[in-house]
């Protein structure tokens, strides 16, 4: 299916509107001289736990822990994560390191 020009202009606003809107909405939502409302505060405290516990969840799902490697690589990792959060306090670079080391070991060590 071929669109035609107008069509392709039509998606290309759609999307840049939908950008766009996403991107104001928070500040029209909640300016700056505005207090956020007790809920937004309180969601605001406890989804990044909650997201970051989802993930570990996510990640560890599939990991077979009765059989070679027992999820070595997978508790190798997450605890680099950990280690790196705990001594830099850097969420990246958590992450990458624990990302970098679980693609090492399963790549050459335990492949």
């Amino acid at each position: 299916m071929t669109l035609t020009p107008v069509e392709t202009l039509a998606i290309i606003l759609a999307l840049a509107a939908g950008t766009q809107l996403t991107r104001w909405l928070p500040f029209w939502v909640f300016p700056e001289h505005k207090e956020p409302s007790p809920v937004v505060t309180y969601l605001g405290k406890v989804l990044p736990p909650a997201m970051m516990g989802l993930l570990v969840v996510y990640c560890l799902k599939g990991v077979v822990w009765t059989a070679a490697p027992y999820g070595a690589p997978e508790i190798l990792a997450v605890a680099v994560v950990a280690l790196l959060h705990l001594w830099k306090g850097n969420v990246l670079l958590s992450i990458a390191g624990g990302t970098a080391l679980y693609m090492l070991l399963v790549q050459t060590v335990f492949a």
